[in-house]
């Protein structure tokens, strides 16, 4: 591969920042967190759209402001209310760390949202990309914001066939949007970047002939744009098998409970579950066995209701799903007993919404 110094060398690399920016000013979507440039609602708006589409966060970033509008409002709020109204986005460690960081930034900076690249950095959950984000939008700072779309968009430009699924990788993606970034208008910059891969440089079938930098790009012009970047594949997800039971009483009450603080979608509610042997058909009986083992409690369990399928990043779960009916008092220590209207105040993974869906069908 050419060395990347006369890659730089062979870009016209002012020209490249007008085209894309004047590009951006005119096109740029209408998105709610674009209507001003606070640090705090972009530093919301950036956390929510790591790994989740704009049309599913547009929703939830208009709510969650109007719940938590400041720095001193999400420092001071319940975790509780905090997950529930990120209920749904997935990825819940990302909003306890914007929390804890907002908590910080309450403290410690009298809740202003540090333009500092050291101190901003620093706070929990604010890598890289955040940072540049933030800093370059919020405070006009040229800092690069590397994610996925400002990948693939400049390993086209360049001709980049590094794998982008390397540590490595990115940070010579740092040094480019480095070498390119505008002095003058980083935010329109990194944002017009991240709206070009968004809209026009898309993964599979990029709309080349819309595409505002189309002459700098050496991909487009070799013919190879949509071989890159290079990604290499990762491992097929581990599947695990569970039963869950929506479980009430005579009276109407439903048991829920409530995930440990930490690991794998900590503190959210959950139907009481268990993980149950692969290939076996006595789903019900492990069900009942976990129940009498756990909380000390009999339950008389129904047939198979379903089976919800949720997958992680890394995991699959396959849950089979039963109603059942409780036959003595369960136990405080590891149920919350909750009516039906109190249930929706507390927050649910999707895979256990989908099931509290399946009941109420």
């Amino acid at each position: 591969m050419m060395d990347l110094q006369k890659k730089l060398e062979q870009k016209n690399i002012k020209q490249f920042q007008e085209d894309l920016i004047s590009w951006y000013e005119q096109e740029k979507r209408d998105l709610p967190w674009r209507s001003d440039s606070d640090p705090y609602k972009v530093w919301v708006s950036e956390v929510m759209l790591q790994q989740t589409r704009v049309d599913t966060v547009i929703p939830y970033f208009n709510n969650f402001i109007e719940k938590f509008p400041t720095v001193e409002a999400l420092a001071e709020a319940d975790e509780e209310k905090v997950l529930k109204a990120w209920e749904g986005l997935g990825y819940y460690s990302r909003v306890r760390n914007l929390q804890s960081a907002v908590r910080e930034v309450h403290e410690r900076y009298g809740g202003v949202v540090p333009p500092s690249k050291e101190e901003f950095g620093s706070l929990k959950g604010v890598g890289p990309y955040t940072r540049g984000a933030v800093l370059s939008i919020a405070y006009n700072q040229p800092v690069p914001a590397v994610d996925g779309n400002v990948m693939r968009v400049m390993s086209r430009i360049l001709s980049v066939w590094d794998d982008i699924a390397k540590p490595k990788t990115k940070t010579l993606f740092e040094k480019i949007v480095e070498a390119f970034i505008s002095e003058e208008k980083p935010s329109e910059f990194n944002q017009g970047l991240m709206e070009l891969g968004a809209v026009i440089c898309t993964p599979k079938s990029p709309s080349c002939l819309l595409c505002p930098v189309r002459e700098h790009c050496s991909a487009f012009a070799e013919g190879c744009e949509k071989e890159l970047p290079v990604k290499s594949k990762k491992k097929k997800p581990s599947v695990k098998t569970l039963a869950a039971v929506v479980l009430t009483d005579e009276e109407g009450y439903i048991y829920i409970h409530k995930r440990p603080a930490s690991g794998l979608l900590a503190n959210l509610w959950e139907f009481p579950n268990t993980e149950t042997q692969k290939g076996l058909k006595y789903e019900r009986e492990q069900l009942a066995a976990f129940l009498k083992e756990e909380a000390g409690i009999e339950a008389e369990i129904g047939p198979l209701e379903g089976v919800v399928e949720h997958v992680f990043t890394h995991l699959v779960w396959n849950i089979s799903v039963f109603f059942g009916k409780t036959l003595d008092q369960p136990d405080d220590s590891y149920f919350k007993k909750v009516t039906k209207e109190e249930l929706a105040e507390y927050a649910f993974p999707v895979s256990h919404q989908k099931i509290w869906n399946m009941y109420m069908k």
